[in-house]
């Protein structure tokens, strides 16, 4: 069944629709969620190729959500953000070969988890309206540097969101605009590399189905979520993806 065993597809088709579920509630954390879950049951590259229609998807979904207008109107506001992961991405993904990625996954997972952590004591970090044009560019810059090594540039984004207190629907859907960026760069990518083929691509958009119906949950979950349940179950997830950052960061510099 489309390359996999019957148990291996059922537990994929379960994976993505937990996936989703949770991108729906919170908005991020959906790749994170499927390359963990599919390694452990599918060849690297298939498990790579399977999660990357979901999440182009999903991403669509979570920035026009509000409508187009609204996901234009984010992409404006932010975009000093915006260009400068672009630009970032493009000046560092030449060092990537440079750099060992057990480095960048551990200066990325270590602060963001301390952050998280620093946020949930009680004594959360809010920035000062003077520093917050600053502070967006900069959170680009850091996200565009990580991304062209690692292809992470996600987590500076919600920490930077989180740090000027930005409105629950406005963050997500930021975060939508931002993660679609990337995942149609990666799609684009992955036909030309060859890793999304006539094998793998019918896999990875029948896993759009539990994709979306987790998707549509989640955004029911959302909806019900007030502020500060949203920001306290947002800070638990980013502290999940610091630790699997640490994790694989002690992986690669153990081999």
């Amino acid at each position: 069944m489309f390359g996999l065993e019957p148990w291996q597809f059922v537990a994929a088709f379960g994976v993505t629709a937990f996936a989703g579920f949770v991108k729906g509630a919170l908005g991020f954390a959906m790749p994170m969620i499927m390359i963990s879950a599919f390694g452990s049951i599918m060849p690297a590259p298939v498990a790579l190729a399977a999660m990357i229609l979901p999440t182009l998807f999903t991403n669509i979904q979570q920035a026009v959500r509000d409508g187009r207008p609204a996901a234009v109107a984010s992409a404006v506001k932010f975009r000093l953000h915006i260009a400068m992961v672009g630009i970032f991405i493009c000046v560092s993904a030449g060092f990537a070969a440079v750099i060992p990625q057990w480095v960048m996954y551990a200066l990325l997972g270590v602060p963001i988890t301390l952050f998280a952590l620093w946020q949930l004591s009680g004594r959360p970090l809010v920035l000062n309206l003077r520093h917050r044009r600053r502070a967006e560019g900069w959170s680009g810059v850091i996200g565009g540097l990580y991304g062209g090594i690692s292809g992470i540039w996600g987590p500076p984004l919600i920490v930077y969101l989180l740090s000027v207190g930005t409105e629950k629907r406005e963050q997500v859907r930021v975060q939508g605009v931002v993660f679609l960026i990337g995942a149609v760069v990666l799609t684009v990518a992955h036909l030309f590399s060859g890793l999304l083929n006539a094998s793998t691509l019918p896999l990875s958009a029948v896993l759009c189905i539990p994709a979306f119906a987790g998707m549509m949950a989640g955004f029911a979950l959302q909806d019900r979520l007030d502020v500060e349940q949203f920001r306290r179950w947002t800070l638990l997830l980013l502290i999940l993806t610091g630790l699997n950052l640490i994790r694989r960061a002690f992986d690669l510099w153990s081999l």
